[in-house]
Order: C-alpha cells, then structure tokens, then sequence
C-alpha cells in the first residue's frame, strides 16, 4: 500500500491501470487498496495545487501563530478544533516553541484575514495571544515551484 500511496501523494491523476503497472500489483488489487485507503482516511482528499496569481485571482495568504491556555481533559484540541471550522482556515498545526498552534489563513484581501483575527480568532475562549505573519511571496507550495516548471526542479551538480 505505501508504494500506491506515495505515488498518489506525488500525482493524485495516476490512474489504477498505471499504479497497477508500476506496482507489479493486479488493477483490481490497487482499486481495491485505494478504495479501503479512503474509506480508513489514510487518503484524506486529492488535491490540485493552483498559482491563482497566473490565473488572475490573487489571494492573500497569512501565517497565524496562536498562544492558547490548554483546556482541562481536552488540552489543545478543543480550541484547534474550532480554529478549523472556520473558511479562512486552510491548515492548523500544534507546535513546540513559544507558541502552541500554527493556522494557515486564506482570504481575498488583508482586510479579510485581519477581520479574521481580530473579530474571529481572538475571541475564541483560551486565545491569549496571536501574531500574524502575511506571505508575500510563495516559492513552492506543497512540493511544487510555483515559478519555472519543470527545468527549475533540477539543481545542477558541480563535482
């Protein structure tokens, strides 16, 4: 199954004949390990990663840092858990350091992650602190230039 998984993890589009061919593994026996994979979450979506800059519909991006009071018998969770509901919420991540949870934001304007913040994600019950962090420019986004293709991949090697 690892073998499969990797594959889909490098290009979702893969088809079950060619991860069959690739795997050494019957197409049958690679649909039905993909499909149990989904059903057990192990494969939690399919994703396109898109330059919306280059298709015209630019996006602001944010890094949150959240310093939290942990909750009795639930800790951290409980706060994550409402920090995700949220559509501006793209990733939350528990951290080490000085602060607790790391939040991906998404908006269309900086006005629209600062209401985030201010009016949404500081307010929630146990938010001590946050400190925002806007991205101005992204390089590479899951694993992906977001500049140059294919030939910007390479690094060249000097013996």
């Amino acid at each position: 199954m690892k073998d499969i998984l990797k594959i889909l993890e490098n290009d979702a589009r893969v088809s079950n004949e060619r991860l069959a061919t690739m795997t050494g593994m019957p197409a049958a026996e690679v649909k039905k390990t993909i499909e149990q994979a989904e059903k057990d979450r192990v494969i939690l979506k399919y994703k396109t990663v898109i330059n919306w800059e280059k298709a015209g519909d630019e996006q602001v991006w944010a890094l949150i840092e959240v310093r939290v009071a942990p909750q009795k018998d639930v800790g951290f969770d409980a706060i994550a858990e409402r920090i995700q509901r949220f559509p501006q919420t793209r990733s939350v991540y528990l951290i080490s350091g000085t602060y607790d949870l790391h939040v991906l934001a998404v908006g269309k304007t900086n006005r629209e992650i600062a209401d985030f913040v201010s009016q949404q994600l500081s307010h929630i019950e146990g938010v001590q602190e946050t400190v925002t962090q806007f991205v101005l420019k992204r390089y590479k986004e899951d694993g992906e230039l977001m500049e140059g293709g294919e030939a910007a991949k390479r690094q060249s090697v000097i013996l």
